[in-house]
């Protein structure tokens, strides 16, 4: 099966040969047979024919069918339809739903995104109007200035 990676001359193996043993019958010895008398004797009959003879034996009842089980008055091909109908326009239902909320949710974000302009806006505004209204004042670095006789001297 796989190569030999010896550099010796191959030796050949004996091969062995098994062959399945069957196993010899099982004498078994028939069952007994059994005699089972009914609970009750059956009444015998007699029964006169139209020509006089009279005929006597066991009645025998007719043979009776088997119960049917009671079938649905709604096939099950219906209520299939049925069901398949009603999965089908829940799911339809469930769709509408979902463009819905996802209509919803896309508003809500534009809006969101609309009032952080504004809000940045405003903000950006601030900071220029009020920048522009101090451009006459002396800007002063407090952490590098010397104080000496009122004076700043950078």
């Amino acid at each position: 099966m796989y190569p030999d990676h010896s550099h010796n001359v191959p030796v050949q193996r004996a091969v062995e040969v098994h062959q399945p043993t069957p196993y010899p019958p099982a004498n078994v010895a028939p069952a007994p047979v059994v005699t089972v008398q009914p609970g009750t004797i059956p009444a015998v009959a007699s029964i006169v024919l139209p020509d006089g003879r009279v005929v006597t034996g066991y009645a025998i009842e007719p043979a009776r069918p088997e119960p049917v089980a009671a079938k649905s008055a709604v096939s099950r091909a219906a209520v299939n339809v049925a069901l398949g109908g009603v999965g089908f326009l829940a799911v339809c239902g469930g769709l509408l739903l979902l463009t819905s909320f996802i209509a919803a949710l896309t508003a809500f974000i534009t809006q969101l995104i609309i009032l952080a302009a504004v809000i940045f806006g405003g903000w950006i505004a601030v900071q220029i109007f009020s920048a522009s209204g101090h451009q006459g004042g002396t800007t002063v670095n407090i952490r590098k200035a010397t104080f000496k006789r009122n004076h700043f001297h950078g």
